[in-house]
């Protein structure tokens, strides 16, 4: 069902008796439930207009509402929104008998946040506190009136099977990649038990249109069902990242929750670096797209093509690296990093391969492999696979001929070499480097930072350059970004290495000792 052509009513302007369940809803909502968190903290919740649309158009539908989803670009209340929903169904109007209740999210951490927003609703409401206990551990809200309970189960943590729930909330179901998840058929199937349940979705769009968001939606937006309510939010398609019509078609807060100068900034940035522009046509404007996107431009990497100071790799000054080591039978690299006196990182990368296949990878790969080696911008190692002892050497001869803080590293493969670093007597401080969104984000972001500002040297190093082009970034619901190996278009071990040795250059990072690999 599409979104209605009415003017959306105001409970403040209706008599009680004449009340529907969308006014009690709405009217509970801005009568107990206040701001938890952001600068308006404290203050009473007040519905913008697209939000009471949304619960008028759900609760008040002649037919009966068992479906409703709500599409919408990031930081437009949508979470606060559905922890007030929650507590209307744990011990608002909407409270049935011994109910339970749901909310329901791909990963622990968005299960959580849901959880954290209704709890800090309830603890700073006089009122709720006496009629809701919250219960921190298992994330659960007990309605003392109805007995009405309450949990947070997340697809990580299988905790959907054995619920029974009237209602479920689904949040960022865009995150399901394809149509079909386990974890949201465990929930629609357990709401069996009840003739008329519901279930809500409130999300960014998913990147495709064979997504299970995707297909949700489009069924909806065919009017066929008269149970189901969609209010899609989204920019136009061929919408120009500077079209601020488009910023309000998917950001229905904007001014009020939404900044618009944040939003602007972030386009703007997406306008000029194609790394960003997918994720923010997603995010930002809930554009139905891929969020992998390239890594830098070719303008921004040409930045850094002057001449690296190779005085800089030497006795007494800092030098920090990455190390990434592939199959045995492709590119390994370890790319060091150090600081000029004015800040600019240069950055002398060493990737190897083995000799004995270089021409039939490098048609395979589709890169010049002889020619780099004969130029001395690949070192062919003999054989048909890589030697970590040979690796092992060469790291070692590099590590002694400068000052090497700390190489980070993938743990792909390292305990064979670890191995080869003992049996060749090779002494390095290793920090292990973990390659999810946690510990790549910010690496990402300051290689970013110091690409685009022209702070980043790399002498044009050809191999280099063609990891950097082959790279893409994939992005979470919380836009902590990753370099995606599978996704990429070619090799990206170079890539993955600078981007480690900069961190580790850059960032505050407690170093790590490999002790194993000192002592054998």
């Amino acid at each position: 069902m599409l979104q209605r052509r009415r003017e959306t009513r105001d409970w403040r302007k209706i008599a009680p008796e004449k009340w529907s369940i969308g006014d009690s809803v709405c009217g509970f909502i801005e009568t107990y439930c206040l701001v938890p968190e952001g600068r308006l903290v404290g203050r009473p919740m007040r519905l913008e207009p697209f939000q009471r649309k949304f619960i008028y158009d759900v609760f008040d539908n002649p037919a009966g509402t068992r479906r409703a989803i709500l599409s919408m670009a990031r930081k437009n209340g949508k979470t606060a929104l559905i922890a007030a929903l929650l507590l209307c169904f744990v011990a608002g109007p909407l409270a049935v008998r011994n109910a339970q209740i749901v909310s329901g999210a791909m990963s622990k951490d968005q299960a959580a946040i849901i959880f954290s927003l209704a709890a800090k609703m309830v603890r700073m409401s006089a009122e709720l506190s006496q009629l809701i206990r919250i219960i921190p551990s298992p994330k659960r809200l007990v309605g003392l009136v109805r007995n009405v309970e309450y949990q947070a189960v997340s697809a990580e943590a299988k905790t959907a099977h054995g619920k029974s729930p009237l209602v479920a909330i689904l949040d960022e179901l865009g995150q399901v990649e394809g149509p079909t998840s386990p974890f949201v058929e465990a929930i629609v199937t357990s709401q069996g038990a009840y003739e008329a349940p519901l279930l809500v979705a409130i999300s960014t769009q998913a990147p495709t249109d064979a997504d299970l968001l995707s297909i949700w939606i489009d069924d909806a937006l065919r009017g066929e069902d008269p149970h189901t309510v969609c209010h899609l939010h989204a920019a136009p398609a061929n919408c120009e990242l500077d079209d601020q019509e488009g910023w309000a078609a998917a950001n229905p807060g904007l001014g009020t929750i939404r900044s618009r100068k944040d939003l602007a900034q972030q386009l703007e940035q997406a306008k000029r670096l194609p790394a960003y522009e997918n994720s923010v046509r997603n995010l930002l404007l809930n554009q139905r797209v891929q969020r992998l996107a390239p890594f830098l431009s070719p303008a921004v990497w040409k930045l850094g093509e002057q001449s690296v100071n190779l005085g800089l790799f030497r006795p007494g000054r800092p030098i920090y690296g990455g190390l990434d080591l592939s199959k045995r039978t492709d590119l390994s690299a370890l790319v060091l990093a150090a600081e000029d006196d004015d800040g600019l990182v240069h950055l002398l990368p060493t990737v190897w391969t083995p000799a004995d296949t270089l021409l039939a990878r490098g048609q395979r790969d589709r890169a010049p492999y002889p020619a780099w080696a004969d130029q001395g911008f690949l070192t062919a190692v003999p054989g048909k696979v890589l030697d970590y002892d040979f690796l092992a050497v060469k790291a070692g001869e590099l590590a002694g001929a400068m000052d090497i803080g700390r190489i980070a590293y993938d743990r792909w493969n390292i305990d064979v070499f670890r191995q080869s670093m003992a049996r060749m007597g090779v002494f390095i401080d290793l920090l292990a480097f973990g390659q999810g969104f946690k510990d790549m984000s910010p690496a990402i972001a300051i290689f970013e930072e110091l690409a685009i500002s022209g702070r980043l040297v790399h002498g044009g190093h050809p191999v280099l350059k063609w990891c950097i082009s082959n790279a893409v970034i994939e992005r979470d619901a919380a836009d902590n970004r990753k370099l995606n190996k599978a996704k990429s278009f070619g090799r990206i071990d170079a890539a993955v290495a600078a981007v480690m040795a900069v961190a580790a250059c850059k960032l505050q990072t407690e170093t790590v000792i490999d002790v194993a690999s000192m002592i054998g």
